[in-house]
């Protein structure tokens, strides 16, 4: 099959997909929109409530209102307490949580096919009837700071977040997911109301199950659980806009920055912009990565762990929003050998665009793409989270099929441009560990 683009205005749209899974969408006057997919045979249901806003949506007053929320909509409702909605998917062997990105906030469970009805009444009712009470408010901002302090203890996630920050500058995309310690001390009560406020109106919702689904029995139920909570379902609304996609001029922050701490271990991330999700030369990003550092088959690997011993863990990324997006080799090393592992880095992907890929590699990184897709389509919960993103971002659905396609077509010369462009952007480099920046000057 070829693309299927979901227009916002349509209000219904059925269509087979690969496996012969059956997808249908349907998009309620108010503006709800709710997605499924059938899988023959299956007998669970992963299903998800999402908004198209992230931390990347916030404004002043507002910083860290998005992952507020999503810690605030589990602490109870006018139906059911905090421990009601944990007893709620235990009674049933169900999993129930929740994620925040940048750009989106899912409320997600998996469950067997017969408790559909409860998830769905359970995750409408926290979506639509949270009491956000100031009590609970305030013991919940304590969990949040131990939990960004237990993210600080990880050295790797401070490189991470600092490397976004370092590449995207002032942009929204820059600020971390989970808020600051700053922000989540000072945003108020009254500033996340008027935040979820503003973003959980049935105009943002997206509602998408896969699995053992009827798409008519989930859009009675779904419509009957946001009546019975009190939204209004009979006003006209459009859905609310996509976000524009393609790359935007992003000013990035600094070079290099050297996060001091007396740790055995050094972690490095070097890297630059990367290819934003709707680039033309996506797939030809994702075979280099495999190549680059997506295995450990993958040269940053072989190089740098098997041949050298210099490392534990390697590996390269590329991590696309809407119009921004980052490329990055991460290594964990011994403070006495940064700078070579840095250096080593460098030249593979340097390497990459003078030399390209040999037909062996890009064979490998094919088939590697392929088994890994085929295997991800087989869990219910990945084909939930592939609906849920078509719609909130790009409105385009591509099948297995049609993905394998399209990785089938990338060639070794296409993949040696993008490694040439990459080596000819702005690079940053960001170290935490117990190293000096004159380690590293000579890499950026």
């Amino acid at each position: 099959m070829a693309e299927i683009f979901f227009p916002l205005d349509r209000a219904e749209l059925e269509f087979t997909a690969s496996g012969g899974s059956t997808v249908r969408r349907s998009v309620l006057p108010s503006g709800v929109r709710i997605l499924s997919e059938q899988m023959p045979g299956a007998q669970s249901v992963s299903i998800s409530f999402s908004v198209p806003v992230g931390s990347r949506d916030e404004t002043g007053g507002h910083f860290g209102s998005t992952h507020f929320l999503e810690h605030l909509l589990f602490k109870g409702t006018k139906k059911r307490t905090a421990l009601e909605i944990a007893i709620a998917f235990d009674s049933v062997g169900g999993s129930s949580n929740a994620a925040t990105g940048k750009e989106y906030t899912s409320y997600y469970a998996r469950v067997q096919d017969k408790a559909l009805p409860l998830a769905i009444d359970v995750i409408a009712d926290m979506l639509t009837s949270s009491l956000i009470d100031p009590t609970e408010f305030e013991n919940e901002r304590t969990v949040i700071l131990e939990e960004l302090a237990m993210n600080d203890d990880d050295p790797e996630d401070v490189a991470h977040e600092a490397f976004s920050a370092a590449l995207h500058g002032d942009h929204p995309l820059g600020r971390p997911i989970g808020g600051t310690i700053q922000t989540i001390t000072d945003v108020t009560r009254d500033a996340v109301w008027e935040h979820y406020k503003s973003n959980y109106r049935p105009q943002d919702l997206v509602i998408a199950a896969a699995g053992g689904v009827n798409h008519d029995e989930l859009v009675s139920l779904v419509s009957e659980a946001l009546t019975e909570a009190g939204w209004d379902l009979a006003s006209k609304n459009l859905p609310r806009e996509r976000r524009e996609l393609g790359g935007v001029p992003i000013a990035q922050a600094r070079e290099l920055e050297v996060i001091n701490r007396p740790l055995a271990q050094t972690n490095i991330l070097i890297g630059c912009q990367g290819f934003v999700a709707e680039d033309d030369h996506r797939y030809d990003m994702a075979v280099l990565n495999t190549v680059l550092g997506g295995g450990m088959s993958s040269r940053l690997f072989q190089e740098i762990r098997e041949k050298r011993g210099l490392a534990y863990s390697v590996y390269s990324f590329n991590q696309a929003y809407s119009d921004g997006a980052i490329f990055g080799l991460y290594a964990g090393c011994s403070p006495a050998k940064a700078t070579e592992v840095a250096g080593l880095m460098v030249s593979e992907l340097e390497k990459l665009a003078n030399d390209g890929i040999s037909n062996d590699e890009l064979e490998l990184a094919r088939g590697n793409v392929s088994g890994s897709l085929a295997l991800k389509f087989e869990s219910s919960m990945a084909r939930m989270n592939r609906l849920f993103s078509t719609e909130i971002f790009n409105g385009k659905f591509y099948d297995l099929d049609e993905t394998l396609l399209r990785y089938s077509q990338v060639n070794a010369s296409n993949v040696q441009k993008v490694a040439a462009e990459l080596v000819g952007r702005k690079r940053a480099l960001v170290a935490v560990g117990d190293v000096k920046e004159s380690a590293f000057a000579r890499f950026v």
